[in-house]
């Protein structure tokens, strides 16, 4: 098995770890109340964020662009996160 075979097993293996954290606050409090919907959306948006950051280690050779696209992708992912969960931006995604 390879390294970016590896890297890539747990990158879908942290996805469902991640979106048990939602579910299990859901079981102690009423503060945390997602539908099946924002734990679709939430999957596809770790996977998104997940494989480009594989796509961004394996298509990228100079080590030193490595941080800054890291650092895009992470702020592309937040501001997304962001934009479905309050509308920040007021698209029609958040529903506005």
């Amino acid at each position: 098995m390879t390294i970016a075979s590896k890297r890539l097993q747990i990158i879908l293996a942290a996805i469902p770890v991640l979106l048990c954290i939602p579910l299990f606050a859901m079981q102690f409090t009423d503060e945390v109340n997602w539908a099946i919907g924002d734990f679709l959306m939430m999957g596809v948006l770790l996977l998104g964020f997940g494989l480009l950051l594989e796509l961004c280690i394996r298509q990228i050779n100079k080590r030193q662009y490595h941080k800054w696209v890291y650092a895009g992708i992470f702020l592309l992912f937040l501001l997304s996160w962001a934009e479905l969960a309050v509308g920040i931006f007021g698209t029609p995604l958040a529903g506005s």
